[in-house]
């Protein structure tokens, strides 16, 4: 704008120092109103005769078309760019001007839309531009161009209804009993965007399915993925059509994603040489953290130690137990040994199953990294090892006499059976569609997976609560709910666990740029 006013007075000061010229010393008349002029600059006519009588715009054609895709809604950028743009914004005023052939023969001094009813598929746009009409003469000029829209439609919503839809996939699998690691990568990639380029998910048995419509953009998806969680994948491409004319070929490429087998809270034995390369830690680890790369925790010495995913996956190990064996014990005294690591204290703690109190005196003496967390009348969940039969060759090559009875791994919190929550995530889509009650084996086979799916999700839920550290990798929303009602005459669950602070809460309308992806 200040440039604009800058040639503005300047032309005002060329207008002027010219009727000074002609006062001072007029040798000529103009030749068309006969004003008195300084012929001595060469000049047969006064400035307001040659702004009336040149045009500096000829050459400058007053309509133009552009494309526009009806069912993405983008205007075409030549010359085969599709690019999103509102109406009146900067982005459509450059695409206008871009079409707009004679342009570069003039100096634009300023553009704006004129409005017009959106519906009507015009665009007018007011320009301003200077010019050099005669020697040593510069003018400016306004003019208006209409653009008609044309409705078109581009290559890829035109592939979009042939059977080629996409050009590359990403297929993320992991061969475990549950989805808490695919519920954590969800929200990860809803808060990176990371979805923002797939045209379509689809669920799978044993993970997701995402479809390109580019190559580069599965790239980009395998790049997130190996920051995030510890993968490996497999490439491979099959060739759709050729043409032996120009010697151009067409792919489809497929990315085999499988993330490692091992999940937080799991149970693990590493192998020998490995553990002696991680600073010597006991082969009998928990698992406290999975990012791109595995973290493992020693309870009795609350010894830490990380592999990375190349590592991980040069020799390859499964974990000897998961979450869903966890069994219930309860705490009969606790002593802390004053060492602590981090949120960590070491701890000897007296414990005893739940299911034995009241039938034998059976305790068991143990040490582990929940002394902060724990009280004498907790309930704890661990793993009882004494009383477990596992068929693993790792677990098998530990001494015996090292091996503790029992592994305990979290607090366990007493919950409301119907628990409304304060706060909520945003998901990709449902994993499940409602079904009707069907009494075929297909639908009762389908109703367990559903089951198996919300109980996986309530489990990730209850991890979040529970864990400060988890929460903040992720985004989580306010909820509307409103709170349940107490049933007259019916006694209270008893809930203690933790509560999400509510200034740990976004609002939806914080998060501006997510765009939930339909999953198929």
């Amino acid at each position: 704008m200040d440039q604009h006013n800058h040639i503005h007075y300047q032309a005002q000061d060329q207008m002027m120092q010219q009727q000074q010229q002609q006062q001072m010393g007029a040798t000529v008349l103009c030749c068309n109103c006969g004003t008195p002029i300084d012929g001595s600059a060469g000049l047969v006519m006064c400035y307001d005769c040659i702004k009336l009588t040149v045009d500096i715009t000829e050459g400058i054609p007053r309509e133009a078309n552009i494309s526009f895709c009806r069912n993405c809604e983008r205007f075409l950028q030549p010359p085969s760019s599709w690019v999103k743009a509102e109406l009146e914004s900067r982005e459509l005023l450059a695409i206008c001007l871009r079409r707009l052939k004679g342009l570069t023969k003039v100096r634009l001094v300023d553009a704006s839309f004129i409005w017009t009813e959106p519906h009507s598929r015009r665009i007018r746009v007011k320009l301003t531009v200077q010019g050099e009409a005669m020697a040593n003469t510069i003018i400016q000029q306004t003019f208006e161009v209409e653009y008609v829209v044309i409705a078109m439609q581009c290559p890829d919503c035109a592939r979009s209804y042939t059977t080629n839809t996409w050009r590359a996939t990403v297929q993320i699998r992991q061969k475990v009993p549950h989805k808490r690691t695919f519920l954590y990568l969800e929200q990860l990639i809803l808060k990176h965007n990371a979805h923002v380029d797939t045209i379509s998910i689809t669920e799978s048995k044993d993970g997701l399915d995402f479809f390109y419509a580019q190559k580069n953009h599965a790239a980009k998806m395998i790049d997130f993925l190996e920051a995030v969680v510890p993968i490996k994948y497999k490439k491979s491409e099959e060739l759709i059509s050729q043409d032996t004319h120009t010697g151009s070929s067409t792919y489809k490429f497929s990315y085999s994603v499988e993330i490692a087998p091992i999940c937080r809270d799991d149970l693990v034995v590493l192998p020998k040489k490995l553990a002696s390369h991680l600073g010597n830690i006991s082969r009998l680890v928990l698992c406290s953290k999975i990012s791109n790369s595995i973290q493992f925790l020693d309870p009795c010495t609350l010894q830490t130690a990380d592999i990375s995913a190349s590592v991980y996956w040069r020799d390859a190990f499964p974990s000897l137990a998961e979450v869903s064996q966890l069994l219930e014990f309860i705490v009969l005294d606790v002593e802390s040994t004053g060492y602590s690591r981090g949120n960590k204290v070491l701890a000897d703690i007296t414990i005893a199953r739940s299911t034995d109190l009241g039938v034998n005196d059976q305790v068991y003496y143990i040490k582990s990294h929940l002394g902060a967390v724990l009280h004498a009348g907790d309930v704890v969940m661990g793993y009882f090892i004494g009383n477990s039969n596992y068929n693993s060759p790792l677990f098998d090559s530990l001494q015996s006499d090292y091996v503790p009875d029992v592994i305990l791994v979290k607090k366990y919190y007493q919950r409301r059976t119907k628990k409304n929550r304060n706060w909520k995530l945003k998901r990709m889509a449902k994993e499940h569609k409602d079904i009707e009650a069907s009494q075929d084996y297909g639908g009762r086979a389908q109703k367990q997976d559903i089951e198996r799916a919300e109980k996986d999700y309530e489990l990730f839920l209850q991890e979040l609560e529970e864990d400060e550290e988890l929460r903040q990798n992720i985004n989580m929303y306010k909820s509307s709910n409103p709170p349940v009602a107490a049933v007259p005459g019916e006694p209270q669950e008893e809930d203690n666990s933790p509560e999400i602070n509510i200034d740990e809460l976004l609002d939806e309308l914080d998060d501006m740029t997510l765009e939930d992806t339909p999953m198929e």
